[in-house]
């Protein structure tokens, strides 16, 4: 696609979700740092939310996680969203922060912990019917440190009994993201390790279960893209979880440390029409040194410019050249649309939208980093722990 209209119709329809939890204090496993600022409630979260909103154009949704934004209302909550603009994304379990999921949760040995953490994903599909949810999304810490400690096959099994019993739970219009990771914090096995075990256990689940690929979430080198092809193919791409790491999962700002592979992974995603699929678009970061807001803001510009990218792509020029065997052409046809300089596209693209084009500015002159920072004293500030 390099019809420009189309370009700017496709840019405006695009929506990237943002996490709750990106907006708490975090930090590493040694410690969490905290900032002024910072909200105290889910409400406050969805305020700073709001604020991305309305300086992307492009933020309308937001993920939570349980029990981080626990609430007694969550209908109400969801009001609340709404009334700013914004609607409840993506519901996030946590069955990995508890005591008694040390050895695992779903996979653990003893079954009175694995209905514990059932019981904790059912809840979650409650909550799911109160906010409007459409999706569940399931990541497992689940896994063994030396061989020998748990029969492997057996983890699996209890895993899929887990899974069944979520997936028959879920209503017509709500669907299972399963996450994956290969390693941490379990270091020998890990119970969905990689893109392979999450899609043979949603393949044999069914349609509401699909994959969600979190772009940290791979050993260094791996072809993400090629990833995101074959799911795509398969129509089992259900969610991105976008950041960026180096060596390791390390929640960073998505593109910040391979441009390249977002735009490489998200001309994938335009080329198998994954912009029109119903594949979300989440971002799962923690923002540990950097001021909350406005990283996720440049995050949400990241996507934005490796979206612009992608979409402009000369699809014709590449076949063509790949059809012929031009290796060199059909390479200089996607390097060409990654040099370009999007920017003046994405800015007029916001001045359609009725917004400022140049988001971090318009947030740097709002004075809403300054209001909150007067505003939220006392209390307890939001946060994962550590």
């Amino acid at each position: 696609m390099s019809d420009v209209p189309a370009v700017k119709a496709a840019l405006k329809s695009q929506a990237v979700e943002t996490p709750s939890w990106a907006y708490g204090n975090s930090g590493t496993r040694f410690k969490v740092f905290a900032q002024p600022g910072v909200p105290r409630s889910p409400q406050e979260k969805l305020d700073d939310a709001a604020q991305v909103h309305a300086f992307t154009a492009v933020a309308p949704t937001v993920a939570l996680h349980i029990p981080w934004d626990r609430v007694e209302d969550y209908g109400a909550l969801a009001t609340y969203a709404e009334e700013r603009g914004l609607k409840l994304g993506a519901i996030n379990s946590n069955v990995f922060q508890d005591d008694d999921y040390k050895l695992g949760s779903v996979t653990h040995p003893d079954p009175a912990v694995r209905r514990k953490a059932l019981d904790h994903l059912l809840e979650c599909v409650d909550i799911m019917d109160a906010t409007g949810s459409r999706d569940l999304k399931l990541w497992f810490s689940d896994g063994t440190n030396y061989p020998g400690q748990d029969d492997i096959a057996a983890r699996q099994d209890r895993l899929g009994e887990a899974l069944t019993a979520v997936y028959d739970r879920l209503g017509d219009d709500q669907r299972m993201l399963l996450e994956y990771k290969f390693f941490e914090p379990a270091f020998y096995t890990t119970d969905v390790p990689d893109w392979g075990t999450a899609y043979a256990h949603c393949l044999k689940l069914g349609p509401k279960a699909q994959v969600c690929v979190d772009t940290g979430h791979h050993a260094p080198g791996t072809n993400i893209e090629f990833i995101v092809a074959l799911l795509l193919r398969e129509k089992k791409l259900g969610a991105f979880d976008f950041n960026s790491r180096f060596y390791a999962d390390d929640d960073l700002m998505v593109g910040a440390a391979d441009p390249f592979q977002l735009f490489r992974i998200m001309y994938e995603v335009v080329r198998g029409g994954g912009l029109t699929s119903g594949v979300a678009f989440m971002l799962d970061q923690c923002h540990n040194i950097e001021p909350k807001i406005p990283a996720i803001i440049r995050s949400v510009m990241n996507v934005q410019e490796a979206t612009a990218k992608a979409l402009l792509v000369d699809g014709d020029a590449l076949a063509a050249a790949q059809r012929t065997g031009d290796v060199l052409g059909a390479n200089a046809v996607l390097m060409d649309a990654y040099n370009t300089d999007v920017r003046p596209l994405l800015a007029e693209v916001r001045e359609e939208l009725g917004i400022d084009a140049d988001p971090m500015g318009a947030y740097r002159g709002s004075g809403w980093a300054e209001r909150i920072v007067s505003e939220r004293v006392g209390g307890q500030q939001a946060g994962w722990g550590a």
